[in-house]
């Protein structure tokens, strides 16, 4: 079974930390990442782009309307996303509950959501 992971943060409560605070706790990120990595069951690991280059589109009287910024209207944004092969729920939690998002961060806000996928790969 795949799962969804994202990996949410709260752009009010991380602009309000400390410069060296931000600095220190991103520079964990990427041993976290890689552990998790290595476990050989995550398909998928990304990083979104900076909210200010994030557009929404969604459909308007039969035509695409183009907006700026995400979607959701929520005080939490997803930062990042990954997907996770594994043989149980019980699996994916554990390797999910590696990742940055659900480790570290309590000042930022950060917090992983986990979420079964019906997986259909296609080729063009």
């Amino acid at each position: 079974m795949k799962y969804l992971g994202l990996a949410y943060f709260t752009p009010d409560r991380f602009a309000a930390m400390a410069p060296e605070d931000v600095k220190t706790l991103v520079g964990q990120c990427p041993a976290l990442d890689a552990a998790m990595r290595a476990i050989g069951k995550v398909l998928v690991s990304a990083s979104l782009g900076d909210l200010e280059h994030w557009r929404t589109l969604r459909p308007q009287g039969g035509k695409t309307r183009i907006t700026d910024g995400p979607y959701t209207e929520s005080k939490e944004v997803v930062g990042g996303l990954f997907i996770i092969e594994a043989d149980s729920q019980d699996e994916a939690l554990r390797i999910a509950a590696m990742h940055p998002a659900a480790r570290i961060g309590e000042a930022g806000g950060w917090a992983v959501e986990l979420i079964p996928l019906d997986f259909y790969l296609t080729t063009g």
